[in-house]
Parts: C-alpha cells; sequence; structure tokens
C-alpha cells in the first residue's frame, strides 16, 4: 500500500506541469500540413531501445503542432525450450509535439508523451474482427482474455518481470532539422531519459539519430515520403549485454487526396533488430509494420487523421494492432 501511495504522489507532483506543457503545445498556429504522419515503435521492448522513427517533411512556417493518441493491443508469445517471453499488453502514448523555423532551412522540435501499460480491454473485440478477416493468431489463444503479463526468461537462467502502470512521463526528444532543398530533410534527434515508467517502458540513457526524409510530389494528387535513419542507443539495464546499440530505419510511403481535402494513406517501416542472441523471436527479429489510415484537412492548414499499424511479421518485435487519431496545427 505504501508503494501504491507512494508513485500516486509522484504522479499527482507530475500532472500539473505536464498538463501545463500540454496547454503550451496544443495552442493552434496556422501552419501547412505534412504529407505522412510521424510514426515510432510502440511496443515496450522497442521503445525502450531506440530512438529512430519516422519523420515526416516539415514545411517552411513560424510553428507546427501535433497532438496523437497511440493505442495497441499487443501480444507476444515464445515460449522454448530453454528461454520464454510473454507480453500480453494494451499500451498507450499520447504525445505533444512543437517545431518552429528558426532560419529558411533551420527549424526546432520538441516531443514530449504519456505513457501507459494496461491488462485492457480489447481482447474480445480483436478475437472478432481477426475471424472476420479469416486470420488465426495462436498466441492469443494461450492466453486468457484481458490479463497483463510482460516477462522474459533467458537461457542463462535470468528472469525479469516488468510492472503494468496507468500512467507515466515517456522520455523527452528534440531535434534540429535542416531542409537541404524542397525535397531533402535531415534531423538530428535526441531524446533525454526523463521516463517516469517502470523499468523496460524508457532508454534509461540518451539516444541519437540522424533521421533523412525525401518528398517527392509525384502527381498533383499524389505524395511519396521516404526515409532512411541510423541512431545509436548505449546498452543500459538488466538485458545490457544482449542489446544491439546501432539501428537502421528505412521507411516508404503514399498518401493520395481522393477528393476535396480528404487523403488516403499507407506507409511501410522497417527497423533493424533492437536485440540480439537472446534466442527468442520476438526479440531477435527485424520490425515491418505497415501504418495507413485517412487524412481530412481542415480550412486552416491543419490536419485530422485516424490510422491503423499493423505488424506484417508475426513472431517479431511489431505490435499486433494500433489505433491512431492525430491532430496537427
Amino acid at each position: 500500500m505504501g508503494a501504491y501511495l507512494l508513485g500516486m504522489s509522484r504522479q499527482a507532483v507530475m500532472l500539473p506541469g505536464v498538463l501545463l506543457l500540454v496547454l503550451v503545445l496544443a495552442t493552434p498556429h496556422p501552419s501547412p500540413a505534412q504529407g505522412l504522419p510521424e510514426y515510432g515503435p510502440l511496443n515496450p521492448v522497442a521503445a525502450s531501445r531506440s530512438g529512430l522513427y519516422f519523420q515526416p517533411f516539415r514545411e517552411t512556417g513560424s510553428w507546427r503542432h501535433v497532438v496523437a493518441l497511440d493505442y495497441a493491443s499487443v501480444i507476444e508469445y515464445n515460449r522454448l525450450d530453454e528461454a520464454d517471453y510473454v507480453l500480453d499488453s494494451e499500451v498507450l502514448r499520447l504525445s505533444f509535439a512543437a517545431s518552429r523555423d528558426i532560419g529558411r532551412r533551420t527549424f526546432l522540435a520538441l516531443s514530449v508523451s504519456i505513457g501507459g501499460a494496461y491488462a485492457g480491454f480489447l481482447d474480445g473485440f480483436l478475437d472478432w474482427y481477426h475471424g472476420k478477416l479469416g486470420l488465426r493468431v495462436g498466441e492469443r489463444e494461450e492466453r486468457p482474455q484481458d490479463r497483463f503479463m510482460y516477462s522474459i526468461t533467458l537461457p542463462d537462467g535470468r528472469t525479469l518481470r516488468r510492472a503494468r502502470r496507468d500512467l507515466f512521463l515517456g522520455d523527452v526528444r528534440a531535434g534540429l532539422g535542416i531542409r537541404v532543398n524542397s525535397q531533402l530533410q535531415t534531423v538530428l534527434s535526441v531524446t533525454l531519459p526523463t521516463s517516469t515508467g517502470p523499468e523496460g517502458y524508457g532508454r534509461g540513457v540518451p539516444s541519437a539519430a540522424v533521421l533523412n526524409t525525401l518528398r517527392a510530389q509525384v502527381t498533383p494528387r499524389l505524395v511519396y515520403e521516404g526515409s532512411l535513419g541510423v541512431g545509436l542507443t548505449p546498452a543500459h539495464g538488466s538485458l545490457a549485454d544482449l542489446q544491439t546499440t546501432a539501428m537502421l530505419a528505412v521507411s516508404s510511403g503514399l498518401r493520395h487526396r481522393i477528393w476535396g481535402n480528404q487523403s488516403l494513406f499507407g506507409n511501410l517501416l522497417y527497423h533493424s533488430p533492437y536485440y540480439h542472441d537472446t534466442t527468442l523471436p520476438a526479440l531477435d527479429r527485424r520490425e515491418l509494420s505497415l501504418d495507413f489510415g485517412w487524412i481530412m484537412r481542415t480550412r486552416g492548414g491543419g490536419e485530422w487523421r485516424v490510422g491503423l499499424t499493423e505488424d506484417l511479421e508475426p513472431g517479431g518485435p511489431g505490435v499486433d494492432l494500433v489505433f491512431r487519431v492525430g491532430r496537427t496545427f
């Protein structure tokens, strides 16, 4: 009980500052819209290691603000003879980002997030959803519905159990961007270990990444955006000897305006492995995901975005299904 009350008191101290920051970042300032939505890994074993993400091309303009909610159902079930990994959770990430031009070609960016990990409520719906699509997710059949578990057992006998948490502050990300020309952009991104979540949800150390984005106007209605990023996160924590420190991310996506201010988008994202030699496929494999959805541009130049992200390689570190809602100003 004492630990619970202490956790609640920490959240109470943190909330006023977070709410103030939310108000500052969410204040609307008209600005041009982007092409594709930003996206980064949401699975805790991935998000706690990599500072890489997809950074859209940023148009010129004094201010830009983004509020985005990602809510994911995660199921990983690796039961091997000498190793074991189970992650059965629903994960929340509420992000607030602001960027501002500081020159004709340069801009600064800041992003903060609030996270959560829960037992959840979506398992029954997802069983129905996959059934309608004719898909079978064997991992879900092995676990009771809406029960949290995050456990890793390694061949050397180490066993790690991660806790759930209703609310915590994520790592803060800051970036310096350079628009080389109207089609090419480079961003130097740094994350700081500000997470207040349990071990296994934050990086615990600073990370750095260089993100290169190419944008091309294929037709008046069709925009292409692709990216190449390289990142470095020092090894840290209980799995330090098994963590990959240098990582790579590649993306390729399209946005098509179908009528008026309505657009559809799809973005294929690859991330190199986050861990090595654990013998657990869900930790040692690459991540390959598809982010897709609908965008409506407002009269003020902002956008509403609704989408889903699906893991294309079952058994890897991608998230089974992510529901995404975002608003840009």
